[in-house]
């Protein structure tokens, strides 16, 4: 009998699928790698098997790494197995291969990624010679709830139709691979040129990202503060006290950013305005106007994760990780990798009746208060067709993400909290606006000098009710005036303020600037106009930003990401090359673009790959011809002076060099020193430390030739023989272990500090590191270790064991940023899934209530504000 091979992305999809279709299809019998009945046999990869590859005559190993293998382009791409799912491949391809397996089903996730694992998988199950010519049908899933499985096998998609997805998939895998192979190696090979070996990864998503930091970093290093002056009065009216800001009513924008109507810019004209009005009249007028506001869209990924980080300081990584176990454990949100923010028109019904669950289910912990909420939106009719929800022409493959008929039973504390913001924005959505009313007040001394301030009270809260919002009480208004009452300017402060550089980005507006290739976009509108144009998929950001910083070009500090010095290297190194195609987020969110038109059968493959293929051929080409000895780029001038003439020393390119005490060169004495030793770039303010220490370290990051990861110092000694200082490491034992010494290392003198969290073991204080004694000796099965000193704050053997039993130190004060050399304060903590030590910071407290203000002024400073 003729059964049918459906293959899941992951086994527990393909236990889900088996428990959806035995009441339909009949009980299935569970073998080692699959399931099987008289109708079906399901099975299920672990994610991607197989990778693509060059044919064996293009591939170049890593030890041949020069100009002469540059560029490669083969003109078609093998497959090869990825080693630790070699047993799963084989499994499916006997299946796949199975002579009563006469069509297939596609049931991975429900996107490009997933439709690249199951074209691969079946790509390599095709026979050496001939053809499977077995039919293939797509299961797409946005829900796992066993109804929704059901409902995708009753609508399953033809071959046909999946074609322009799966060229989408297969473009975008090779042109990364096109990219990334070619751009890594050809400015691998640049760096490399003066021996040593500088990995210099580079790739068509996550260097237009760095980019984008970067750029904001520079503005950051080039910001010159300015000063400036703001004015606020206190005025005296009959009914109470009131505070007004001081505005030039007559301002109007220009090219001059800093420049702002409340804004003065000498000290002279803030005392002279706050001199003449001090103790005068002023005469009031003051406009009321009603205002709404509406609740944004659903969410869609990226959307999530920018609101998930502002809220809760959750990754982007940690945000998809969690709303993925919602989705595929507990099975109560909908697909997540969506970039959609709307649902399909006919499902209205859904709506309501997911409404109804959570109106009527009982909801765990804080989830309980939403049931109100939702049993409001049902009974007064909230819930109606709105292209604001309901929006065929605006949902792509994927919907917005929104609950399911599945009600939560057991969630950890973080994905309650990652449920109840999708569950609030669901129903928010469908209530009406938010009604205000705002007041504009301007007080107006000697008939020229212009005072504003502003109040707003919460006049019906609407859609705001559901995140708790109420309407606010009498007393919030301003304090009234009468029509044409003068007031009296009491008092009058003069703020001297400084103007500040662009903040940093954290993943919240990274994921923004991504999203808009580049640009910040804050407007919903706008943010949906640029979405087929962004830098990655909403599915794929946050693998690129845990990329840039597990390649160590970015820092995460708190929230904020900062890039390093390897990070400004790379792209000054790609703007002297005038590679700029490598570095513009625009054009990157162009073939973003590309790739969704032709998953909509738009643009043809070969045209895509085409021009991809000639991209990397100029990148290559550029690199291969630069002749000069060093790159043009914006270099510091180091504030420590040469450590043998006293000389100024200058960043180029490749080195930090003595330029001489006159600066022009003619007196250099010839000191210089790299600038990334063991392949680790040195930061500015570690140069600057080690050049007036003559030491510094330890130090993370260094590779040994064999590419070992290991720490050291660095040391600055006198060579007679040069008659110049030099830069030496000092090898500590990790170092002995990355350049595989093997010495056995004996421990019986010491107490153990606590149980390896990786593999049990012992962990004892070796070298500059507490080690789990198999990571070093003779036979290494672990790589666990942590510093002694990290970022110069030390860590005592206590707090390691502390770190070892309880998952994680005390709070620790002293640590020092490379980056900024300013203090912070965080836990050291032990991450599974990362399998190392990480920091862990305090969460933010929230905003302290304000001083209670005398009871003249309370009314008035309850809610009114000075605008600004």
């Amino acid at each position: 009998m003729s059964k049918t091979l459906i293959i899941a992305e992951k086994p527990s999809v393909a236990q889900d699928i088996v428990r959806a279709l035995t009441p339909v299809a009949g009980k299935f019998d569970k073998h080692d790698d699959y399931f099987e009945n008289e109708q079906y046999v399901v099975s299920s990869a672990v994610g991607h098997l197989v990778e693509i590859a060059a044919p064996e005559e293009f591939d170049v190993k890593r030890g041949k790494w020069s100009f002469a293998n540059l560029p490669v382009i083969p003109p078609h791409f093998d497959l090869n197995p990825i080693d630790k799912n070699k047993g799963r491949l084989n499994a499916l391809t006997k299946l796949i291969r199975r002579k009563d397996v006469t069509a297939l089903i596609n049931a991975c996730d429900a996107g490009r990624e997933g439709e690249l694992i199951f074209r691969l998988i079946e790509q390599y199950a095709q026979p050496a010679k001939g053809k499977l010519n077995k039919p293939i049908q797509r299961l797409w899933l946005q829900s796992m709830t066993p109804a929704a499985i059901r409902e995708g096998f009753e609508k399953l998609r033809s071959d046909e139709q999946m074609l322009p997805l799966a060229d989408a998939a297969r473009c975008r895998s090779e042109a990364d691979w096109l990219v990334g192979i070619n751009g890594t190696r050809a400015m691998t090979a640049f760096n490399s040129r003066d021996g040593g070996f500088f990995l210099t990864t580079v790739g068509r998503v996550q260097t237009p990202t760095l980019s984008v930091v970067v750029e904001r970093e520079e503005k950051i290093r080039k910001h010159v503060a300015r000063d400036y002056w703001e004015l606020r009065a206190n005025f005296d009216a009959q009914a109470g006290q009131y505070e007004g800001k001081w505005f030039d009513p007559a301002w109007k924008k220009n090219d001059d950013a800093e420049r702002r109507a409340d804004r003065l810019w000498t000290q002279a004209q803030a005392d002279e305005i706050a001199k003449a009005v001090l103790g005068q009249p002023a005469v009031v007028t003051e406009e009321s106007k009603p205002s709404t506001t509406s609740c944004g869209g659903l969410y869609d990924l990226t959307t999530l994760q920018r609101e998930a980080n502002s809220r809760f300081g959750f990754s982007a990584k940690t945000t998809l990780s969690i709303a993925q176990a919602l989705y595929e454990k507990h099975k109560v949100l909908t697909y997540p990798r969506t970039d959609s923010r709307f649902l399909p028109e006919d499902y209205l019904a859904v709506a309501k009746d997911t409404a109804k669950m959570l109106a009527q289910e009982d909801l765990p912990g804080p989830l309980a208060a939403l049931s109100q909420h939702a049993a409001k939106a049902l009974k007064e009719g909230y819930i109606k067709p709105t292209k604001k929800v309901f929006d065929n022409a605006k949902v792509s493959d994927h919907f917005a993400i929104i609950p399911t008929l599945q009600a939560p039973k057991a969630l950890t504390e973080v994905e309650a909290k990652l449920y109840d913001m999708v569950v609030k924005r669901f129903l928010a959505v469908f209530f009406p606006p938010a009604e205000f009313l705002v007041t504009t007040r301007i007080s107006k001394v000697l008939d020229k000098h212009h005072f504003q301030t502003n109040g707003k009270v919460l006049v019906k809260p609407g859609w705001l009710a559901v995140y708790g919002k109420d309407v606010d009480d009498e007393d919030a208004n301003l304090v009234p005036v009468q029509p044409n009452e003068v007031v009296r300017t009491e008092s009058v402060d003069v703020k001297a303020l400084q103007t500040k550089p662009p903040a940093r980005y954290t993943e919240a507006t990274l994921l923004s600037a991504m999203e808009g290739a580049g640009k910040l976009i804050d407007d919903d509108e706008l943010r949906e106009a640029m979405a087929e144009k962004g830098l990655g998929t909403p599915a794929t950001r946050a693998a690129t930003i845990e990329g840039l910083i597990t390649e160590k070009y970015m820092l995460r500090e708190g929230r904020e990401l900062i890039p390093t010095a390897k990070a400004f290297q790379l792209m000054t190194l790609l703007r002297g090359l005038e590679v700029e195609d490598l570095t513009k987020p625009e054009l990157t969110g162009d073939w973003e673009s590309k790739l969704a038109a032709m998953e909509k059968g738009k643009l043809k493959r070969e045209q895509f790959m085409a021009e991809i293929a000639a991209m990397t051929e100029k990148m290559v080409a550029k690199a291969k011809g630069y002749d000069r000895d060093t790159i043009p780029g914006d270099y510091a001038t180091l504030k420590a002076p040469c450590p043998k003439c006293g000389g100024i020393v200058r960043e180029n390119y490749r080195r930090f060099t003595c330029n001489g005490k006159s600066g022009g060169g003619d007196d250099a004495c010839g000191f210089s020193i790299g600038k990334i030793p063991g392949g680790r770039s040195f930061e500015l303010a570690e140069v600057e430390t080690f050049l007036r220490d003559k030491k510094i370290g330890p130090l993370e990051g260094f590779r040994s030739k064999a590419g070992w990861p290991f720490t050291a110092e660095l040391a600055l000694v006198y060579d007679d023989e040069i008659a110049n200082w030099k830069l030496e490491f000092d090898f500590g034992e990790d170092a002995k272990k990355a350049e595989n010494d093997g010495e056995p290392v004996d421990f019986s003198a010491q107490q153990s500090l606590g149980a390896c969290p990786k593999c049990q073991g012992h962990v004892y204080e070796h070298g500059a590191n507490y080690v789990c004694e198999h990571s070093v000796g003779e036979k290494v099965t672990c790589d666990f270790k942590t510093g002694k000193v990290i970022l110069t704050q030390p860590i005592e053997p206590a707090q390691v064991t502390k770190l070892l039993a309880d998952g994680k130190t005390d709070l620790l004060e002293n640590f020092v940023s490379n980056k900024t050399r300013r203090k912070f304060k965080a836990f050291l903590a032990y991450d599974k899934k990362e399998g190392k030590v990480v920091f862990e910071f305090e969460p933010r407290a929230g905003k302290p209530a304000g001083k209670a203000a005398p009871a003249k002024k309370a009314a008035a400073r309850k809610t009114a504000a000075a605008k600004g």
